[in-house]
Order: structure tokens, then C-alpha cells, then sequence
């Protein structure tokens, strides 16, 4: 492998590191949660040479999304996969204000849809 490739990537355990460092408030993941979370988002795609999995930059800030939404805002895998696919959806994990308040329009939402069928 050439240094630049070493520089531009990191392997899978390189980038478990990372979203662990990142992570102060719930269980450290694991590395199938990571290769689970490659069968479940499309927004994925690590480069696989030699059958190891090498994440660029943006891949690694789909990972910390990803986490976010699931670990510390309790959101569903099919909720983050609605938020990610959402393009116009600039998510900046500084900016908590922002994805607070996609989350909240989604639980108001569902719980608008709720009562409307209580009353039926």
C-alpha cells in the first residue's frame, strides 16, 4: 500500500476507534455493528481491497451520524435512513439545534397519526 492511500483511509478497527472515542455516553460498538450497519445504510460504501474495508472522510461522518441519531438521539434504523436520504438535509453534528428539531417534527408526526386514529 502506497502512504497516500494509508493517509486518505482508515481500516475498519482504525475507524471503531474513533466512533468509540466520540462516543462518551452509551457502549462502546462493536465491529459487526459497523459491518450490520453497512447491509442497512446505502450511503456506505467503504473500498474493499483484499477483503478488508478502508473508510474515507465521508464515509467516517456517515458513521458518526449514524451513531448519533441511534445511540444518543434513540432514533430507528428506518428513521435515520429517512433522515440521510433526505438531500437537502445538511447535518452538521456541532449544530444539535438542527437534527433536534428534524427529531422532534418526526415524534410530532407520529404522534399526530396516532391520535387521529384513536379518534376513528
Amino acid at each position: 500500500m502506497t502512504k497516500k492511500f494509508n493517509s486518505s483511509y482508515k481500516s475498519i478497527s482504525e475507524v471503531l476507534r474513533i466512533l468509540n472515542a466520540d462516543n462518551t455516553t452509551t457502549k462502546n460498538l462493536k465491529l459487526h455493528t459497523l459491518r450490520f450497519w453497512e447491509t442497512q445504510f446505502k450511503q456506505l460504501k467503504p473500498k474493499k481491497l483484499n477483503n478488508r474495508r478502508y473508510y474515507d472522510h465521508r464515509n467516517i461522518d456517515i458513521l458518526l451520524k449514524i451513531q448519533y441519531f441511534l445511540k444518543n438521539q434513540g432514533m430507528t434504523i428506518n428513521g435515520v435512513k429517512k433522515v440521510l436520504d433526505n438531500k437537502n438535509l445538511n447535518i452538521d453534528l456541532n449544530e444539535k439545534k438542527n437534527i433536534n428539531s428534524e427529531i422532534i417534527k418526526v415524534k410530532i408526526n407520529k404522534i399526530s397519526k396516532l391520535l387521529k386514529n384513536l379518534k376513528k
